[in-house]
This record gives C-alpha cells, sequence and structure tokens, in this order.
C-alpha cells in the first residue's frame, strides 16, 4: 500500500484507484506528481494519514487488488491519448468557450473574477491547441516510428531534435504551464462553485471547467508518467 515517503507518481501508477481520493483531495498527481506524498499533503494543509487511509479505503473497495498499468504499446498508448485526450480537448474547448461568452455576458459587472476566467480558459485553450498538434506531428510518430524500427530491427529514425528527451522535457513544461492556469480556474471560480441562485448556464460553465479539469489531469498523467518515461527508456536501451 502507499506510504508516505512515495511519490504521488508512483501511487498513481501502481493504484489507479489512487487518482479519485488524489482529485477529491485537491492533491496534483500529474504535473506535480514527483512530490512525495507527505510534501503533497503538507503543501494543501492535509493530514498524510488520512489521505494514506482513503487510498488504503479505495483500493479495498474495488474489490481486487490494484493493477499496474496495463503493458501497452507506446504507439497503441499514443493512440489512445489523441483519440480519447486529445479530440475532448477539441470538443469541450469551444462548448466551454460559449459558456463563458454567455456567463460573463450577463453576470460579469456582478462577478468581475468571470473577466480572469475568461481570459485565462482563452490563454489555456491557445496553449493546449498548439501542444496538441506539437505532439501528433512530431513527437507521437517519432515514438511510433522507433518502436516500430526496434520490432522489425530496422534503422533507427533520426529526430531532428537530437533525442526523445529534448521534445518531451518541452511537452513537461507545457504541462506544467497548463496546470498553473488550472489552477487559477479553480482558484477564481471558488472550486468550481457557481454563486448562490446562479442560472443553469453559469452552474454548466462551472461543472464544465471542473470535468475539463479532470479529464486534463488524466490526460497529463498518463503522458508524463507513463508514456515519456518509457519512451526515454525504448530510446536509452536501443542505443
Amino acid at each position: 500500500m502507499a506510504t508516505a515517503t512515495q511519490t504521488v507518481r508512483e501511487i498513481a501508477l501502481e493504484q489507479p484507484t489512487s487518482i479519485r481520493v488524489f482529485e477529491k483531495f485537491g492533491i496534483d498527481y500529474c504535473c506535480g506528481g514527483r512530490k512525495p506524498l507527505n510534501e503533497a499533503c503538507e503543501a494543501r494543509s492535509l493530514e498524510v494519514n488520512a489521505v494514506i487511509a482513503a487510498l488504503e479505503n479505495a483500493a479495498a473497495e474495488a474489490g481486487k487488488p490494484a493493477a499496474s498499468v496495463p503493458p501497452e504499446s507506446l504507439t497503441s498508448l499514443s493512440a489512445h491519448i489523441t483519440a480519447t485526450h486529445h479530440e475532448y480537448v477539441r470538443r469541450e474547448l469551444p462548448r466551454l468557450a460559449a459558456f463563458a461568452e454567455k456567463v460573463v455576458k450577463k453576470h460579469g459587472e456582478r462577478y468581475p473574477e468571470l473577466y480572469v476566467i475568461q481570459a485565462t480558459l482563452t490563454r489555456l485553450a491557445g496553449e493546449l491547441t498548439e501542444h496538441l498538434a506539437k505532439e501528433e506531428i512530431v513527437l507521437f510518430p517519432y515514438i511510433a516510428k522507433f518502436e516500430r524500427a526496434i520490432a522489425e530491427g530496422g534503422p533507427k529514425p533520426q529526430g531532428c531534435f537530437g533525442t526523445v528527451a529534448s521534445p518531451i522535457a518541452m511537452m513537461t513544461r507545457e504541462h506544467d504551464d497548463a496546470g498553473m492556469l488550472l489552477q487559477v480556474l479553480r482558484e477564481k471560480s471558488n472550486q468550481y462553485t457557481a454563486p448562490e441562485g446562479s442560472c443553469p448556464t453559469y452552474h454548466a460553465f462551472f461543472d464544465g471547467l471542473r470535468e475539463f479539469e479532470l479529464d486534463l489531469h488524466q490526460h497529463i498523467h498518463l503522458e508524463n508518467n507513463v508514456l515519456f518515461p518509457r519512451a526515454v527508456e525504448m530510446e536509452a536501451y536501443a542505443q
């Protein structure tokens, strides 16, 4: 089971049921997943033993030992991320932008923090759009070619970036930037809690932001903690 000195990333990988627990307590398991659990709890003024107890309960309720990450090929994992999470981002961003426009127009004068939320969402959308394109056009195809070359015994592909660790470092930094923007959205929205008596559109907007954050956390977790380390290991092993 989880210990206080394990990193949040390690726990998330070994115990998939932990992700819902981390979401509940507001513990970052994707961008900030490199911290030990006790440090992550201290940063949020949480009692580490209470979090460990919640992790144990979540594993017990699952009814079976927590499974590790499936040993998928990196190509299929990249395809899964693209089809599931990248497409979700592309589908949801325009919907959230439309909600933001309506809510700001109707409630912005009374709740000026909505202008900050809208501007932050716009910035996040622009950065994510470029980020996804770089992964799909450059990084993911390179990983797929490298994996295929190893399987077939062919020549290793030559990237324009030296080693795969270089673009991965850039993608990871951009994930950190996205995480900071999500934190702004959460704080300015009072943890995605609409004011009492708000209209349904206001509630739908904040509910959508909450769901978007959850999906992006899972998305970044798969890349930072699973795909990227495996890609670096694959390239190093093949040298």
